[in-house]
């Protein structure tokens, strides 16, 4: 099927409560992958979409499927499968953004780790969609609690990632559950052999749409991301502006209520901003670009579809507030800068689970993003002590001052004073509503993931880390598992910090894999209950040595460190007078 680039979402014939969120949420024009999947999956058909993540793929199956239940009907009638939690609440909460005007709509993550009375009881209560991760999914199949019977259609979601993590085995039975006659719909990235197996298996008659990535190159624009930790996402953005130097800056926000919300918030924080959002008459948009020509305007918090085409040279800077949906939405957000070969700078929020969404980005322009720190109480503090310096001298040179001068020469007579006194005095008057020195600001720190590795045997193993304890599971190399299999399991399945795992050491018949000494017993039991590979895990504490090897000492892989954070710092910008 060929790209339709006139084609826009009213012409996909979704009914009008659909279409009214994807005004709401700021879609222009439908993604490659949403032209093509929408209308087939609307008519009932299977599809097998293969397509990058980040390319607009949740609204290509959401919209439709949305459009296809009954929320009056109170029991799943679409389930999602994802290899990730994070990215199971990604799905879940588009689908709920998406279902906004379908009055009694409830979606369901479940994923492992989750308070599993929780997810009882909403289920109880009666829910038409459940995304979740393989293992949790099975889990409530074989407790009766999630009953498939009745479902209309089934997504998998990034099927390549879930054979990479070890869940296909999984995946082929949950589809065993589900009625013959429903419908089902996989996107993968790529599709290795095993995930064709599932689909010749369980899709009948599929569309088969194919999405070429586009790679676009964005080389005069300096790219940034900070990960959401610890402080408020305005905060952070307020330290940026005190420290950057800059002209002018787009702030991007995904619907229009937050331009207004987040324009006035910084507004009230002293700087210069306005929104620009499509309910915004024409009249005022103009007015609203032309005073960001001019410089009469500083920061504009825009939508999408508001800054499209926005054309204006002095933008230094563009702040990806909230994560754009997909990579061509990026790639179009931060060509408002670096206009006419001027230089460009890009700065990207990104919270935990949207890491995903950072790595498309990067495949996407072909460039990685490098992580940055935020400005310190230093950095922020020269830039005032600097802008404060700049304003006295343009008084100085400026102003006829003889008037003032005369009035210190009285002051000091009076009072015997000290010209310093004094000029520390006004100083401290002039700056005391926004003290040069801010406030002692949070710490923030940002780490990235480390690596996981495993061994091929037990003879390199030492003795666990302190505060570390080794678990024995019941699955090994002949059963096909990998280190990050384990990994990928007990990280998503078990909700266990992916950097709290220790040294993972594989033996044929079972492997050896140090977590925690501080797990909590219902924790324990969970992870004896997942499954790798199509296996249960029977997760027991580890006695000694292995009986195949017959011989004593506890070996382990030297400890895995975090990598360290890295910063950049750059000069800064001027507030609203």
């Amino acid at each position: 099927m060929s790209e339709e680039i006139s084609l826009t979402f009213d012409d996909l014939g979704l009914p009008p409560a659909l279409l009214k969120v994807v005004r709401e949420v700021g879609y222009e024009t439908p993604s490659p992958i949403q032209a093509q999947s929408i209308p087939p999956l609307l008519a009932g058909r299977d599809l097998m979409g293969e397509a990058q993540t980040g390319t607009g793929k949740t609204a290509a199956f959401a919209l439709p499927l949305l459009s296809r239940l009954d929320p009056k009907l109170k029991y799943p009638q679409i389930l999602v499968l994802t290899p990730t939690r994070e990215l199971a609440l990604q799905v879940a909460e588009a689908m709920q953004t998406y279902a906004r005007h379908l009055k009694g709509f409830q979606v369901l993550p479940v994923y492992g780790g989750q308070n599993m009375v929780q997810q009882l009881r909403q289920l109880s209560r009666g829910v038409q969609a459940v995304v979740g991760t393989p293992g949790r999914v099975q889990d409530h199949l074989r407790r009766g609690t999630l009953k498939l019977d009745r479902i209309s259609c089934v997504v998998l979601d990034e099927a390549d990632e879930m054979l990479r993590m070890g869940f296909i085995d999984d995946v082929d039975d949950i589809l065993r559950h589900a009625p013959e006659e429903r419908q089902t719909a996989l996107f993968s990235a790529t599709m290795p052999r095993e995930v064709l197996r599932v689909a010749r298996k369980h899709l009948r008659d599929p569309v088969e749409i194919r999405i070429q990535s586009k790679t676009s190159t964005v080389m005069t624009i300096e790219q940034r991301f900070w990960q959401v930790k610890g402080l408020h996402k305005l905060d952070a953005l307020t330290r940026i502006l005190e420290a950057e130097e800059l002209e002018a800056m787009i702030v991007f926000v995904r619907t229009k209520l937050a331009t207004i919300e987040l324009a006035e918030k910084l507004e009230a924080r002293g700087f210069s901003s306005a929104p620009l959002n499509g309910d915004m008459t024409q009249a005022l948009r103009e007015k609203t670009v032309e005073r960001l020509k001019n410089g009469s305007l500083d920061i504009v918090v825009a939508t999408d579809v508001a800054a499209r085409g926005l054309d204006v040279k002095r933008i230094s800077h563009v702040v990806n507030y909230d994560i754009p949906y997909d990579t061509e939405a990026y790639v179009h957000r931060i060509g408002r800068t670096g206009r006419a070969g001027r230089p460009g700078k890009a700065i990207l929020f990104v919270a935990p689970r949207e890491k995903r969404m950072l790595a498309a980005i990067e495949q996407a322009t072909r460039q990685p993003i490098k992580a940055m720190s935020l400005p310190s109480r230093s950095d922020i503090t020269n830039r005032r002590v600097s802008l404060f310096k700049e304003q006295v001298a343009e008084a100085m040179e400026a102003q006829d001052l003889e008037f003032f001068e005369e009035l210190i020469d009285a002051y000091q007579s009076q009072y015997d004073v000290g010209h310093r006194r004094i000029a520390a005095t006004l100083a401290y008057l002039l700056q005391k509503e926004r003290p040069l020195q801010p406030e002692e600001l949070p710490a923030e720190s940002l780490q990235t993931e480390p690596e996981h590795k495993g061994s091929t045997g037990r003879n390199a193993q030492r003795p666990p880390d302190q505060g570390m304890q080794r678990y024995r599971i019941a699955v090994g190399r002949a059963h096909g598992i990998e280190p990050r299999h384990i990994v990928g399991a007990f990280s998503n399945e078990g909700n266990i910090d992916s950097r709290s795992i220790g040294q993972i050491s594989l033996s044929d018949t079972f492997s050896l894999i140090d977590l925690p000494v501080d797990l909590t017993a219902e924790t324990i039991k969970n992870l004896g209950e997942i499954r790798i590979c199509g296996r249960p895990t029977r997760l027991i504490v580890d006695s000694g040595p292995a009986p195949e090897q017959g011989s004593g000492g506890r070996n382990k892989f030297p400890s895995r460190r975090p990598f360290g954070k890295s910063s950049g710092k750059k000069p800064p910008f001027n507030r609203r007078a």
